[in-house]
């Protein structure tokens, strides 16, 4: 890119229109089944930017927001598009009482050159950065060859329905809005998805299965348990507990990729009633996250669930063990060669000074979408210092260095027509 066309895009790049809007997406809660409000900010500012809007109703009170900058087409290479796509679910909701700093709440605080609040980290800096970037094009007089896209889409948090007492669209997460997205026509070349990486370009993210284990026993009063007590459906599944910690390091092993080990969590237990400790519980369920890393077919994975269920069969025979399978998400990568990388490091170089690290991650995203149906997809986009007792928070400058990358990333991508 020539570096003076580069340095004018750049310094259409502005501080005060970041922080803006970086407190204003903080502002409007939007939990997941809840991202009405929104998506009609980002309908507004799309708008303003005069994009082609599309509003994808995924359901009542939620809908996908899409816009389509259009490109002048033409060039040597073609004119690839590009997409930049973000969820606007938070992971909580800012009610939760155990989480009481600053960024886990929907209020914007901007001090010490951070941006605090509910979203700003997971993902709303990046709908920011994103519509800044094309904001300095434009300002720029730029017109690219290629199509840029900005969707902003619900239910990406991880999380799922579950059975009749958990159902409902809070509970519909897990890729919802980007499988509508897919569905339904947005069919760019290549994705960037600025999940909090810290700047770091991630080659590849783990899938999940979650897993549910139960044990049978009597139903009892307590008065008449004692002869019966090592047949409660609890002390039954403290036995399978232990033996699934004993299977974890195995599953490390057989899970490992790019330096990780795979990982398990039990990440609920249910069992029994608060109202009525006098009675052994009938049942007793766990449910388990177990990370699948993109090498692996969840087919595989599954199996792997399947020949620990029937260990656990022959070892607790008297035991009565249920399972099922009830969420299936696959992992994604993308291969480092690919041209998107290329220019992603190229305008990182320009604006850092060096090329951003490269890496692999536990957590998901919507990438296990997204690669599903051709599009190239990277996880690159801003945070600043993990998450701590004050919740979500970003640097300012973070958030202005990521906004510029995008600038100069979407223009080697899609080619400048003029």
């Amino acid at each position: 890119m020539d570096e003076k066309l580069a340095q004018h895009i750049l310094a259409q790049v502005r501080e005060d229109e970041v922080i803006a809007m970086s407190c204003d997406v903080i502002n409007i809660p939007s939990p997941t089944g809840d991202e009405g409000a929104m998506g009609a900010y980002m309908r507004s500012v799309m708008d303003a930017l005069g994009l082609r809007v599309t509003w994808q109703e995924v359901e009542e009170g939620r809908a996908n927001v899409v816009g389509l900058w259009e490109g002048a087409g033409g060039g040597p290479s073609g004119s690839p598009s590009l997409m930049f796509n973000g969820h606007m679910d938070t992971s909580n909701s800012g009610h939760e009482s155990f989480l009481t700093g600053l960024g886990y709440k929907p209020h914007a605080v901007v001090r010490d050159g951070k941006i605090f609040g509910l979203g700003i980290y997971n993902m709303k800096g990046a709908l920011v950065c994103y519509v800044n970037a094309v904001r300095a094009l434009q300002r720029a007089g730029v017109r690219l060859r290629g199509d840029v896209t900005i969707a902003a889409v619900v239910g990406e948090i991880e999380k799922a329905q579950y059975g009749e007492e958990f159902k409902g669209r809070e509970y519909r997460g897990y890729g919802a809005g980007s499988h509508y997205l897919v569905n339904h026509g947005v069919l760019p070349d290549m994705c960037i998805l600025g999940e909090p990486t810290d700047m770091r370009v991630i080659l590849g993210h783990y899938g999940s299965l979650w897993i549910r284990i139960s044990t049978q026993g009597p139903y009892v009063h307590t008065g008449f348990s004692a002869e019966i007590a090592e047949q409660s459906s609890i002390r039954r599944m403290h036995d399978v507990v232990g033996a699934i910690l004993e299977w974890m390091p195995e599953w490390e092993t057989c899970a490992a990729y790019r330096g990780l080990k795979g990982i398990v969590n039990i990440g609920a237990i249910r069992g029994g009633y608060p109202w009525r400790a006098s009675r052994t519980p009938a049942t007793t369920e766990i449910f388990m996250d177990v990370r699948v890393p993109p090498t692996m077919v969840l087919q595989q994975a599954r199996g792997a669930v399947r020949d620990l269920i029937e260990k656990l069969r022959r070892r607790f025979p008297a035991h009565g063990i249920e399972w099922e399978c009830y969420v299936s998400v696959p992992g994604a990568e993308i291969e480092e060669s690919h041209p998107m990388i290329a220019a992603i490091d190229a305008s990182h170089q320009q604006v850092k000074g060096n090329t951003p690290e490269r890496g692999a991650v536990l957590w998901g995203s919507d990438a296990s979408v997204l690669t599903r149906f051709g599009i190239a997809t990277v996880n690159y986009g801003p945070s600043s210092e993990p998450r701590d007792a004050e919740g979500e928070k970003v640097e300012i400058n973070t958030l202005l260095d990521m906004t510029r990358i995008y600038t100069l990333a979407a223009a080697r991508i899609c080619g400048v027509a003029s």
